[in-house]
C-alpha cells in the first residue's frame, strides 16, 4: 500500500482505493509548511486522541472532504458539536469492519484533552487488518505490556510508532515495542517537530538495525510503497 508522510504523526494511506488520514496536524506544523492542507483528500480520518498536534486540521479536512472520522466517544461528540456529523465512535478493545478492512482499537498509554479544554476520553491505537496488509498505528503512547496482545489479533507487515521521547516512547522503548508486536518494519513518528522531541536520526536507525529491525524515517511530503 502507498504511505505518505505529512509530518509529526500524520500519515495518509491508500487502501482498496480509499484515502485514510491519521492525526492531521499540518497547517500548524512549521516543518510541514510546504504541504497544502487544502489539497489533501480523505475518505476516512482516524484520530488517536484529542491533543491539538493530532487533530488541529481534522475539522476543516472533514468538512471539506466529507470524510468519515473515527475516534473515541468523547472526540466523536466534540466533532459533532463542531459541525462534523459523519463520525464513527470506537473505544478500547472494540473492532469494526469498514469497507477497506477491519480495525481494532487498542490501548495507548497517554493523556487526551481537546483544544477547548474539555475531556478527550481514552487515547487509542489502531490495528488495521486488510487484504493489502496489516499494520499498527499506535498513536501517542508509552511502552506497555498490552502491546504483546497485538500479535494475537494480526500478523503485522509494519507499524507506525512514536520515537521522540519526553511525551511518548523513545527509540529504545520503540525497539522493545517492535519486539512485543513481532514486527520488523517500523515507520517513526512524533519526532523533531518540537524541541522536546528532536532525535539523532542515524542513532535511531542504528538502534533498530542492531535489533534486526528496520526504521524508516521518510521526508515530510514523501511517499513509499510499504
Amino acid at each position: 500500500m502507498k504511505l505518505t508522510y505529512l509530518g509529526h504523526s500524520c500519515f495518509q494511506l491508500e487502501i482498496k482505493g480509499k484515502q485514510i488520514l491519521f492525526d492531521p496536524f499540518i497547517s500548524f506544523n512549521e516543518l510541514a509548511k510546504a504541504i497544502d492542507v487544502n489539497s489533501i483528500e480523505a475518505d476516512y480520518i482516524f484520530l488517536s486522541h484529542g491533543h491539538a498536534d493530532h487533530i488541529a486540521d481534522a475539522v476543516s479536512i472533514a468538512k471539506r472532504t466529507g470524510a468519515k472520522v473515527v475516534a473515541n466517544w468523547e472526540i466523536h461528540e466534540w466533532l459533532n458539536k463542531q459541525g462534523v456529523s459523519n463520525t464513527h465512535p470506537m473505544n478500547t478493545g472494540g473492532k469494526w469492519e469498514f469497507e477497506f478492512g477491519t480495525v481494532k482499537a487498542v490501548v495507548a498509554q497517554h493523556s487526551s484533552g481537546l483544544p477547548d479544554g474539555s475531556y478527550g476520553g481514552n487515547p487509542l491505537g489502531f490495528v488495521f487488518m486488510t487484504e493489502e496488509g496489516n499494520f499498527y498505528y499506535s498513536g501517542d503512547t508509552g511502552l506497555t505490556l498490552d502491546m504483546q496482545l497485538i500479535p494475537k489479533w494480526a500478523k503485522l507487515d509494519f507499524a507506525l510508532l512514536p520515537i521522540g521521547d519526553n511525551f511518548t516512547m523513545d527509540v529504545a522503548d520503540a525497539v522493545i515495542c517492535a519486539e512485543f508486536i513481532q514486527c520488523n518494519q517500523v515507520v517513526g513518528m512524533h519526532y523533531d517537530t518540537f524541541g522536546f522531541i528532536k532525535i539523532d536520526h542515524e542513532a535511531a536507525i542504528g538502534a533498530f538495525r542492531s535489533a534486526g529491525k528496520s526504521l524508516l524515517l521518510p521526508a515530510i511530503g514523501s511517499s513509499l510503497d510499504i
